[in-house]
C-alpha cells in the first residue's frame, strides 16, 4: 500500500513537472497578437507612461488636498537667558523725578515661557481651486491617453519587427532549399564528369554557386539574429530568453487582406494623437478659466486654540497652571488692481488655445496625407506581390526545364546556373514584396487608428 502511495506521488510530481515544462515551451512560442500583448506588459516605455499616469493621480490628490482642512500643532519652550529691557520715562515710576532724568530700563519678561497650540485652516471659496478640481479629471484623461499612445507606438514597432523576423526565416529556408538542390545537382554533375560526359568546368561553376549561396545564407542567419534581437527589444524581453514565432507568413490570405484593407471612411477620433490634442484643448480652456477666476475674491478661515505659561523657574512650567487662549480669523481677499497682469495672462492663454486648434487642423491634414499615402502604398504592394509571385512561378518552371535539358544533353550547365540564380532572385523579390505588403498594411492600420485598441 505504501509503495502504491509512493508511486502515485511520484507520478503526480512528474505530471506537475511535465505541465511546467509544457507551459514553458508554450511561453517561448508567440503569435503576433501574443507578442504585442507581451510588449504591452513589459515594454519599458509603456511602463514609464503608466508611471506618469500614476504620478498624475498623485498630482490630482494634491490638488484636492488643498481644499481639505489643514491642521497643525506646535509646542515651544523659551528660555530668556538675558531678559530684554524696555525703556520708560523716569517719572513713570517716580512722579517726583526731574524731567531731564534718564529713562528707566525695566526688564520686561520672565526667564521661562512655554506654549502649546493647534491651528485649523479651511479654504471656503477660491475660484482657482474649483477650476483645478474640474481640470483634475481632464488631467487624468490626458495621462491615460498618453499611455495609450505609447501602446500604439510599441504595437507598431513589435508588428514590424515580427514580420521582419518572419521574412528572414523564410529567406533562410529558401536558401537551404537552394543549397540542397544545387548540391544535389553538383553531385550528379561530378558523376557525369567522372563518366566523361561533362567537363570539370561545369563542376567548378556549380561549386562557385554553392559557395555564394552559403555566404548569403550566413548573411541571412546574421540578419535573423539581428531581427530577433530587435523583436525582443521592442517586446521588452530579455536578450537571452528564447523565443519562437508561431505565425506563418506564408499562410497570409492575400485576397482577404485585400478586402480588409479597402479604403473606408476615415475618423480622426480614431487616432490617439488627435484625441490627445482634444484633451489638451480642454486643459487649455480650463487654464484660461483659472486665470479669469483670479478676479474673484477668496475666502478662508482659521481657528487657533492653545495654552501658554511663563515662570521664573523651568520646573514651574510642569507644575503650575497654563492659561488657554483661542482665536478665530476670517480672511477675505478682494483683488482690486494687479497692474493688468491677469489681462496679459488671459491673452497668453487665448493664444495657447489658438495654437492647439491650429495643431488640430495640421494633424487632420497630416492624417489625410498619411491615409492617402498608405492607401497608395498598399495598392502598389499588392500589384508588386502579384508580379513577383508570377515571376517566382516562371523561375521555378525555367529551373525545372533547364535541368531536364541539361540531363538530356540538349542544354548547358551555364543555363542551369543562370536559372538557379534567377530563381533565388525571384524568391528574394517575392518575400521582399510580401514584407512590403505587410508593412504597408501596418501603416494603413496606423493611419486609420485601427492598429491597436485597448482590451
Amino acid at each position: 500500500m505504501k509503495n502504491n502511495i509512493t508511486i502515485r506521488g511520484s507520478l503526480a510530481l512528474l505530471a506537475v513537472l511535465l505541465s511546467f515544462a509544457s507551459i514553458r515551451a508554450q511561453d517561448s512560442g508567440y503569435s503576433l497578437e501574443q507578442a504585442v500583448d507581451y510588449a504591452i506588459k513589459h515594454n519599458l516605455n509603456i511602463k514609464n507612461a503608466q508611471l506618469d499616469a500614476t504620478s498624475a493621480e498623485a498630482r490630482i490628490g494634491e490638488i484636492r488636498a488643498a481644499g481639505l482642512p489643514q491642521v497643525s500643532a506646535a509646542v515651544s519652550v523659551t528660555n530668556n537667558i538675558i531678559i530684554p529691557r524696555f525703556f520708560l520715562p523716569a517719572n513713570a515710576f517716580d512722579p517726583t523725578a526731574p524731567a531731564d532724568a534718564p529713562p528707566a530700563a525695566v526688564e520686561f519678561g520672565i526667564p521661562w515661557q512655554g506654549s502649546a497650540s493647534a491651528n485649523l485652516n479651511q479654504l471656503i471659496f477660491n475660484g482657482s481651486y474649483f477650476i483645478g478640481l474640474k481640470a483634475a479629471a481632464t488631467y487624468r484623461e490626458l495621462a491615460q491617453k498618453s499611455t495609450t499612445s505609447s501602446k500604439v507606438q510599441v504595437a507598431e514597432a513589435v508588428t514590424k519587427a515580427y514580420y521582419s523576423a518572419q521574412v528572414a526565416e523564410e529567406r533562410a529556408k529558401l536558401l537551404d532549399l537552394n543549397i540542397s538542390r544545387v548540391d544535389s545537382l553538383m553531385r550528379e554533375t561530378k558523376a557525369m564528369n567522372a563518366s566523361g560526359f561533362v567537363e570539370l568546368l561545369d563542376v567548378n561553376r556549380l561549386e562557385v554557386q554553392i559557395n555564394n549561396l552559403q555566404t548569403e545564407r550566413q548573411k541571412v542567419q546574421n540578419l535573423i539574429e539581428l531581427s530577433y534581437a530587435l523583436l525582443k527589444y521592442q517586446m521588452g524581453m530579455p536578450a537571452n530568453e528564447p523565443i519562437k514565432l508561431t505565425d506563418d507568413i506564408n499562410a497570409v490570405n492575400v485576397d482577404s487582406l485585400r478586402s480588409a484593407t479597402v479604403t473606408s471612411d476615415l475618423s480622426y477620433e480614431n487616432r490617439i494623437e488627435y484625441s490627445l490634442l482634444n484633451t489638451q484643448e480642454k486643459l487649455a480652456g480650463l487654464d484660461l478659466r483659472n486665470v479669469r477666476s483670479g478676479y474673484l475674491p477668496s475666502l478662508s478661515a482659521s481657528l487657533g486654540y492653545g495654552y501658554n505659561a511663563g515662570y521664573d523657574k523651568f520646573a514651574d512650567l510642569f507644575t503650575r497652571n497654563w492659561f488657554n487662549n483661542m482665536v478665530l480669523t476670517v480672511n477675505l481677499n478682494i483683488p482690486i488692481f494687479d497692474g493688468f497682469s491677469k489681462r496679459y495672462q488671459i491673452n497668453q492663454k487665448k493664444i495657447a488655445i489658438d495654437k492647439v486648434k491650429n495643431s488640430q487642423t495640421l494633424l487632420k491634414q497630416s492624417i489625410d496625407l498619411e491615409n492617402n499615402q498608405a492607401g497608395i502604398n498598399i495598392k502598389n504592394a499588392f500589384a508588386t506581390l502579384e508580379t513577383q509571385k508570377r515571376n517566382l512561378t516562371l523561375a521555378e518552371e525555367i529551373v525545372r526545364v533547364s535541368k531536364i535539358k541539361y540531363k538530356e544533353g540538349v542544354g548547358s550547365n551555364i543555363e542551369v546556373i543562370n536559372a538557379e540564380s534567377s530563381l533565388k532572385e525571384a524568391q528574394t523579390n517575392y518575400f521582399t514584396a510580401l514584407y512590403d505588403l505587410m508593412i504597408a498594411k501596418v501603416d494603413l492600420s496606423r493611419a486609420k487608428g485601427e492598429l491597436y485598441t485597448e482590451k
